[in-house]
């Protein structure tokens, strides 16, 4: 469905001032002290102070509530390697939809560089400016040693949003679908189709949910993911000894499809062969594994989700980076371990048990959402969705050691939260 001309999409990014982000000053600055204040004499104050406390960076500038969204443009949506000027809309985007979701503050960070190494030592070299990393559209598999080394080297969180986003959508996903089948998760067959950085975390995710790692068969686009034909080390722990082929002879039986890869590669043959009460999350952009409406033609006990927002059940990671990085940022992790990224998925999954407020029915057109087939996560608009994942990825980081800081009361946490989105929700309404 198109909802915009080409025109229209070009105006909306060129008109009044260019592009979708911009700098705004948060302290008062009307008068000759205030100057002063803010620039020389006064700023020479906060400089002395951190230079002998290093940890009063986050005290005295945005460090706290900064996040840089960082790319070389490899691998832009479903653009490919573009570049890193023409992955810039994309990185703006993603910048405001930290701040209206999540009132978190974004420099985007565009490279022009494809080494690796150098890569991970520019960015490295980033540390004293922000309080969080999210790299974002770099291809596979230099994503993987590209956050691996930036998460062994920095002592701020590191998030690869293409990878654990996609990840803990799905995984919230997959837990609703899964009470709503009443199928027992360690006991599920899960077929794959994308074993890149998507398709990998996904199901290192869902092993760590409860999936039996021997249930799980990961396809790409030579076939099965075999020990014998592994053509990325960092697929080895995910391939199978089983004699199988191509995704048409994985699929048998199986009660879990995801897709991660290209368009209409799950033919409606294929799903036919597929274990009673399917699940299918189908997650190509725009077009996914299986169109839609075939699928729901061929299986009428199928629960699907896409990437696309005018189906029912859109994987969206907006549902997931901004808020993790809130809980990431408010209790000043120094990483974004596993453990907040399960307790983010179980939060999510939670929310969707929860009535549905009329505001959300609204932007949807619907009279009432309720929990089941064609609601198992929650929509992007449900501005309760910070009061859960936030809270949830704060705690998981006390409790898991990677926390500098405390978060004593969590019912008025929330109630911060809550006043942080309403109060950028109200500018971003008045800019309408």
């Amino acid at each position: 469905m198109t909802l915009f001309t080409k025109q229209e999409a070009l105006h909306y990014h060129s008109k009044e001032r260019k592009g979708k982000i911009e700098v705004i000053p948060s302290k008062e600055f009307s008068t000759q002290k205030d100057l002063s204040l803010a620039y020389t004499p006064g700023v020479a104050l906060p400089c002395l102070e951190i230079k002998n406390d290093k940890s009063l960076v986050y005290e005295y500038t945005a460090k706290s509530n900064l996040v840089a969204v960082i790319t070389n443009g490899t691998a832009v949506l479903g653009l490919g390697n573009i570049g890193a000027e023409a992955s810039k809309p994309v990185m703006e985007g993603k910048g405001l939809l930290f701040k209206v979701f999540a009132d978190i503050d974004v420099f985007d960070i565009e490279i022009n560089e494809k080494d690796p190494q150098k890569f991970v030592e520019i960015v490295k070299s980033l540390e004293p400016t922000f309080g969080g990393i999210n790299l974002e559209d770099i291809k596979s598999p230099e994503c993987f040693y590209i956050e691996d080394e930036l998460k062994n080297q920095m002592n701020i969180p590191v998030f690869h949003d293409d990878q654990h986003g996609t990840a803990i959508i799905a995984g919230a996903a997959l837990l609703n679908a899964l009470e709503i089948t009443g199928k027992k998760i360690q006991d599920v067959k899960v077929v794959f189709s994308g074993a890149g950085a998507a398709g990998l975390s996904c199901a290192k995710l869902f092993v760590k949910l409860g999936i039996n790692k021997n249930n799980l068969i990961m396809c790409d686009s030579k076939g099965v993911v075999r020990k014998d034909n592994v053509s990325n080390p960092h697929q080895l722990e995910f391939a199978t000894d089983q004699n199988l082929k191509n995704l048409s002879e994985a699929i048998k039986d199986a009660d879990v499809f995801v897709g991660v890869s290209v368009a209409n590669v799950l033919s409606p043959e294929m799903l036919l062969t597929m274990n009673k009460n399917p699940i299918v999350f189908a997650l190509a952009n725009p077009d996914p594994e299986i169109n839609y409406e075939i699928a729901i033609e061929t299986r009428n006990d199928l629960i699907m989700a896409t990437g696309r927002s005018d189906y029912p059940n859109q994987v969206n990671n907006v549902l997931g980076f901004p808020f993790i990085f809130r809980g990431a940022l408010d209790v000043r992790a120094n990483k974004i371990n596993e453990e907040m990224k399960l307790a983010a998925a179980q939060a999510l999954a939670k929310l969707a048990h929860e009535p549905v407020p009329e505001y959300v029915c609204k932007a949807y057109h619907k009279d009432q959402i309720v929990f089941g087939k064609d609601y198992i996560i929650p929509k992007p608009l449900d501005l309760r969705v910070i009061e859960y994942i936030a809270p949830a990825v704060s705690k998981a980081a006390m409790d898991s050691g990677v926390a500098t800081i405390n978060i004593d009361d969590f019912e008025e946490y929330k109630k911060i939260l809550r006043n942080r989105v309403e109060r950028v929700q109200n500018i971003f309404n008045n800019l309408g």
